[in-house]
C-alpha cells in the first residue's frame, strides 16, 4: 500500500483539535494540527510569554527492561546512561557505523527501567534497532497506550503546578510521578521550545480529560506543530532529518557537548558504539563542516535548502533550517558551513531567487534558553 493510501493514524487528542478548529496536516503518517485559528506568530509568542500546550503523542515511548539495559544502550549511543541517576533525562542518539545520526532521543532514568522518547518519522525503525541489536540483553517495551504532551513557557510551571504543586520541584531534565488531574503520570522537566517545560506521559484513555484541564488554566493555549518548528529554530534545537540526518555526525552538528567525559577518547568507557572510530576523530581532529547559526541581514526569510556562498559565488554549504524569527524579528537560519567560512561575525550570502542576502554567522540559541536549572 502506497504512503498515500495509507490512512493516517489519530493521536488520542484528535477530536479535542478538530473541536478547537486546528488545521490538520499529515506528519509522519499521523494527522497533526499544524496550527489553531490564532495562528502560527500567536502561537509562538504565547509559548515565549506564557504557556502553550503541544500534542506530541506521535513520537514513540518505549521502555527498556532488565539489570542490563543500561550497558546494552551504551553499545547503541554514545552517551552515559550506566552513571545516569534515578529521575535524570539525558539527551542521546543512537549512531550508525559511518558515525552519521539515525535519530536523536531523550534517556530517562526510572527506578525499575529506562524510558525513551524517540522521533515519530523514525520510530519504527528504531523498535527494530533496538530489539535487532540488544534485544537479547534487554526487553524493548512499546508504550503504544500512552499519550505525551508537551506544557512549555515561563508560565508552564505556574499552570501545572495548580493540579499539583510538587511538579515545581522538578528541575531541566528531570522526571518522577505525579497525580494529575486525578490521573497517575510521569512528568519530566524538559521541551523542545527552549522555555521552561514539561512533557508529560498520561495513558491514553486520559489524555483528553488532561488537555481540558491544562487548556482551561488561565495561562495555556494550545499550539500546532507550525509554532514548535519556529520555537526550536530560535532555540538553535535540531530537527531530525532536517538539521541532523544518517549523514551527519554529531561533531559536525555541533553536539559533542552530548558526549560525556566518560564515553570520550581516554574515557573509562570509550567506543563501543557503531561509528566510534569516526566520531572520536572528529573530536580529535575536528571536522571540514561545521553547523553554524545565521542571522539576516535583509528582511526575507532564507527557506531551507539555499544555498550558501562566498563573496566570490563559490558553494560553502546549504541552509537545513530557516523562518523569520518571530521572538527576533529578523531572519535566521541553520547550515552546514565549511569550517573555514564558519567563524562568528563571518559574512556570507544566501542565494535566494538570483539575488544574494548578505547573512552573518552568530552564536545560537537565537533567543536565550528559559530552562529552570
Amino acid at each position: 500500500m502506497s504512503a498515500q493510501s495509507s490512512p493516517l493514524l489519530h493521536t488520542p487528542l484528535h477530536a479535542l483539535h478538530l473541536e478547537l478548529g486546528a488545521k490538520m496536516v499529515p506528519f509522519a503518517g499521523y494527522a497533526m494540527p499544524v496550527q489553531y485559528p490564532a495562528g502560527i506568530l500567536a502561537e509562538h509568542r504565547h509559548c515565549r510569554y506564557e504557556a502553550a500546550l503541544f500534542d506530541v503523542s506521535h513520537m514513540g515511548q518505549l521502555k527498556l527492561l532488565g539489570d542490563d539495559a543500561a550497558a546494552a544502550l551504551e553499545t547503541l549511543v554514545p552517551q552515559d546512561i550506566i552513571d545516569l541517576p534515578v529521575g535524570k533525562q539525558r539527551y542521546a542518539f543512537f549512531t550508525n557505523t559511518a558515525g552519521g545520526l539515525l535519530d536523536d532521543l531523550m534517556v530517562t532514568r526510572r527506578a525499575d527501567h529506562l524510558l525513551l522518547v524517540v522521533n515519530a518519522g523514525c520510530k519504527a525503525a528504531d523498535i527494530q534497532h533496538l530489539i535487532t541489536n540488544i534485544g537479547h540483553r534487554c526487553t524493548v517495551v512499546t508504550m503504544p497506550e500512552h499519550a505525551l504532551l508537551a506544557l512549555q513557557g515561563p508560565h508552564a510551571v505556574t499552570a501545572l503546578s495548580r493540579l499539583n504543586p510538587a511538579v515545581a520541584t522538578l528541575s531541566f531534565m528531570t522526571g518522577g510521578d505525579f497525580t494529575l488531574a486525578g490521573v497517575e503520570c510521569f512528568v519530566t522537566r524538559s521541551g523542545y521550545t527552549g522555555e521552561d517545560g514539561f512533557e508529560i506521559s498520561v495513558p491514553a484513555a486520559h489524555a483528553e480529560a488532561l488537555a481540558r484541564a491544562l487548556l482551561a488554566e488561565p495561562e495555556v493555549k494550545p499550539a500546532g506543530l507550525g509554532a514548535r518548528d519556529t520555537l526550536r529554530l530560535e532555540a538553535g534545537l535540531c530537527l531530525y532529518g532536517h538539521d541532523v540526518d544518517t549523514r551527519t555526525s554529531p561533531i559536525e552538528a555541533g553536539l559533542a557537548w552530548a558526549i560525556q567525559k566518560v564515553r570520550r577518547p581516554g574515557g573509562a568507557r570509550a567506543g563501543g558504539y557503531p561509528g566510534a572510530g569516526v566520531i572520536e576523530g572528529h573530536l580529535t581532529m575536528g571536522t571540514s563542516v561545521k553547523r553554524v547559526g545565521l542571522i539576516g541581514l535583509e528582511k526575507v526569510p532564507v527557506r531551507e535548502g539555499t544555498t550558501i556562498v562566498d563573496a566570490h559565488g563559490h558553494a560553502l554549504g546549504r541552509v537545513t533550517s530557516g523562518t523569520l524569527g518571530p521572538t527576533v524579528h529578523e531572519p535566521v537560519a541553520m547550515a552546514y558551513l565549511a569550517a573555514n567560512h564558519a567563524g562568528l561575525q563571518h559574512e556570507v550570502y544566501a542565494e535566494v531567487r538570483g539575488k544574494r542576502l548578505p547573512m552573518r554567522v552568530t552564536p545560537m540559541p537565537f533567543t536565550p534558553h528559559g530552562y529552570k536549572r
